[in-house]
């Protein structure tokens, strides 16, 4: 389902060329759940950001579901990424101007799916805010805002949902709600997850934990 092959990102600096990555491969099935962990610094986000083809890699291979997203211009990139990727982020990232509702219709209607309305209902329904659709992000909790970008994600059926510390900015007890719910619905629909996360109690859920340091897999 996602494979990287000698990934290497290097950012220019003013103290000369960085090394993020230095030659990782990696090889994710179909329907498995990966952690990816580390110290800050350590090239988790980077990964991420390469393996969901939000960034082009310096050097290397990434494979998405048959497509070879490092040699695609930012519209290949963006199209693969439409039809078959999620996102979770720490910031939940909504779009403040619109409803829980409208949220989570957007991917849909960018899609021209004309079943939008009812599909982004469905999918509230199931992580618990039946009851929040005209809400706007700044009326709900940092909670149910992580609820709303989840039902976001999984709207679409995508074949690979990326997580980066999507516990990240909420307490203890509505975490681990939100990572039930996370693993819940994955575990439900069959999709990858690739989980990028400090939290190892979070981290061992996953079927693998892959632990990154100075930009190379040690485990």
């Amino acid at each position: 389902m996602l494979e990287a092959k000698k990934l290497r990102k290097e950012v220019s600096s003013p103290e000369g060329t960085l090394t993020i990555l230095d030659g990782v491969d990696l090889a994710v099935r179909a329907g498995e759940s990966v952690a990816i962990v580390g110290a800050s610094g350590a090239g988790k986000s980077t990964l991420l950001a390469l393996l969901a083809g939000l960034d082009q890699p310096s050097a290397g291979e990434v494979w998405l579901d048959g497509s070879e997203l490092s040699v695609l211009d930012e519209d290949g990139r963006a199209a693969v990424r439409a039809e078959h990727v999620g996102f979770v982020f720490q910031s939940f990232h909504l779009v403040p101007s619109l409803t829980a509702l409208e949220n989570v219709m957007l991917p849909l209607e960018l899609a021209g799916r004309r079943d939008a309305r009812e599909a982004a209902r469905e999918v509230l329904g199931k992580v618990g805010l039946a009851g929040r659709l005209g809400h706007y992000p700044r009326q709900l909790s940092g909670g149910e805002q992580q609820r709303v970008a989840i039902a976001r994600a999984f709207v679409t059926s995508p074949s690979v949902l990326f997580a980066d510390e999507p516990t990240g900015n909420l307490d203890t007890v509505t975490g681990e709600r939100i990572s039930r719910l996370l693993f819940d619905l994955n575990e439900a629909s069959g999709t990858t997850l690739v989980l990028v996360t400090h939290d190892r109690e979070l981290a061992a859920r996953c079927d693998r934990v892959i632990e990154i340091d100075a930009g190379r897999l040690v485990s």
